[in-house]
């Protein structure tokens, strides 16, 4: 008895070093952190590296605010927290500092300083009149040729999600992300006139992602083993709405350059040139994103050549099924962006070990359904019917599959797929032994070539 117990107290013990291992491993918090200066984006870097302007300019900012009124999404009960910080009128005037262009002046709180402005010159009134009567009155206060309006005005959740899992006899790992997406709007007011002088538009996805392993083993019938790692990392919201408006600030700085409304500020319009024709490059880029920062094109045209190496075995009548190895070539005919007809054909072994083997030709035309048509990785669906010819009587069967295709270049693929295959009669052998047809499970990895792009 007294075995048992140090035995468990020694397991015990090297189970919480391993855990203390693993810990550090990745990289958990184990004290309480300091105090540290605020993070910079990599936008913050792009921002103070804009060439310097003749003079500046004198801006004023009233309000920038969270114009969605969007809360945190909670799985549990109402949240009353916002999705957006509310200081994002702060986080403008120090991108405009950083921005070296501007003279942001105080408007937000206008009023504490006008007040502050009367508390001195009634001091001075008061108690000063009689010891200095040279004193000088308060400077004027500087006025802005140009307003900054706007906001954030909007807060999308979960415009992408998805996972990836796995568990083996008690054993398992699995991740999971989710983005989310904040959009900034800044435009340049004219004081003179009220004319609206530009008005740019940013976005900045927001990442979260999990990672999660467990292990769940019975030792024996009275002992039981379970472990658990998991690792959950998530984009500072502060942080994303920072990183869009420096770099709604950066492209309201260089389309004033391009467009002539800064005045004297960027007379020397060849110095900037080289930093104009980069954005345009950008500008011209972003025309073909879509949401997700994906950048679709027409990758697969008409027709397209495939062939696949396939492994595959068979479940029919006899005992000890074989895995065997076929190929398969066919060629494809879209007929919409997203459906396809295909027609193949490919070489199949049916072979019970030490009982049968036969060898097949196999015709299929199959109806495929390609999700994003437009895009480098798609997943893709099919189904249709097939014919088995050997030396024997010919078979006839249904399929059916999926995979996954990945563009490597603009006319060639890589396919990955696995595809289930039913006869319609019970003899593909050569034998009718129960109520189930016969049956094989394939796995085919491929190529395509698109014919058509340059």
């Amino acid at each position: 008895m007294r075995t048992y117990t140090y035995t468990r107290i020694f397991f015990c013990t090297v189970l919480l070093s391993c855990m203390q291992a693993c810990r550090s491993i990745l990289g958990l918090p184990s004290e309480p952190g300091r105090s540290t200066m605020g993070e910079v984006t990599p936008s913050t870097a792009e921002l103070k590296n804009l060439p310097l302007p003749k003079e500046k300019i004198v801006i004023g900012v009233y309000k920038f605010r969270d114009q969605t009124g969007q809360y945190k999404p909670s799985e549990n009960g109402n949240n009353w927290s916002t999705a957006v910080p509310q200081g994002t009128t702060t986080i403008l005037i120090k991108a405009l500092e950083d921005s070296r262009w501007f003279i942001p002046i105080e408007r937000e709180n206008i009023a504490n300083l006008l007040n502050e402005r009367q508390i001195i010159r009634s001091t001075r009134q008061e108690y000063l009149k009689d010891a200095d009567k040279n004193s000088q009155s308060l400077p004027p206060l500087l006025y802005a040729g140009i307003l900054l309006e706007g906001g954030v005005i909007s807060y999308d959740s979960n415009i992408m999600t998805g996972g990836l899992g796995a568990r083996y006899f008690g054993i398992g790992a699995s991740t999971q992300y989710r983005q989310d997406r904040v959009t900034i709007y800044l435009r340049a007011v004219s004081t003179l006139n009220g004319e609206i002088l530009k008005t740019v538009y940013t976005s900045k996805t927001i990442l979260s992602t999990s990672v999660n392993g467990s292990f769940f083993r019975y030792i024996d019938t009275e002992r039981l083993l379970e472990a658990e790692v998991g690792l959950t990392q998530n984009e500072p919201v502060q942080l994303a709405v920072t990183e869009a408006i420096e770099k709604a600030v950066r492209s309201l700085v260089i389309e004033g350059i391009r467009d002539k409304i800064w005045g004297k500020a960027s007379e020397n319009l060849n110095g900037y040139q080289a930093m104009i024709n980069e954005y345009n490059r950008e500008q011209d880029q972003n025309i073909g994103r879509t949401v997700g920062n994906k950048f679709p094109e027409n990758y697969r045209q008409k027709m397209a050549v495939f062939a696949n190496i396939e492994a595959h075995k068979v479940k029919d009548d006899y005992v000890n099924p074989k895995m065997n190895v076929g190929g398969k070539l066919g060629l494809k005919y879209f007929i919409s962006p997203n459906f396809s007809l295909e027609a193949s054909g490919n070489y199949f072994s049916l072979e019970n070990e030490g009982i049968i083997k036969r060898n097949f030709f196999i015709p299929e035309l199959n109806l495929e359904y390609l999700l994003f048509p437009k895009y480098k990785f798609s997943p893709y669906l099919y189904a249709g019917l097939g014919a088995m010819f050997s030396k024997y009587s010919p078979q006839y069967k249904s399929q059916f599959g999926g995979g996954i295709e990945y563009m490597v270049g603009h006319n060639t693929s890589l396919r990955l797929s696995s595809q289930y295959d039913v006869g319609f009669k019970d003899n593909w052998e050569g034998l009718v032994n129960g109520k189930r047809k016969d049956q094989a499970l394939r796995f085919a990895l491929g190529i395509s070539f698109y014919l058509g792009n340059q």
